[in-house]
């Protein structure tokens, strides 16, 4: 998950800005746990599942 879209419940801010210590502290521990996956979009999401999808069923094609 990244903080774009959070919104801090201290200053009502988002996190992404970092108004107050509590949403500085929020955006470095979420920068530190470097998850690969939430850097990624959720159309790059789509486009991963549609393309393994694409290639299942061109493998079941070609078995058949």
């Amino acid at each position: 998950m990244t903080c774009d879209r959070l919104v801090c419940a201290n200053c009502a801010g988002p996190v992404s800005e970092g108004r107050c210590p509590v949403c500085r502290a929020n955006r470095a521990r979420m920068e530190q746990e470097g998850n690969p996956w939430s850097n990624i979009s959720p159309a790059a999401l789509i486009a991963l599942l549609v393309a393994l999808l694409a290639v299942v069923l061109v493998v079941e094609h070609a078995t058949a």
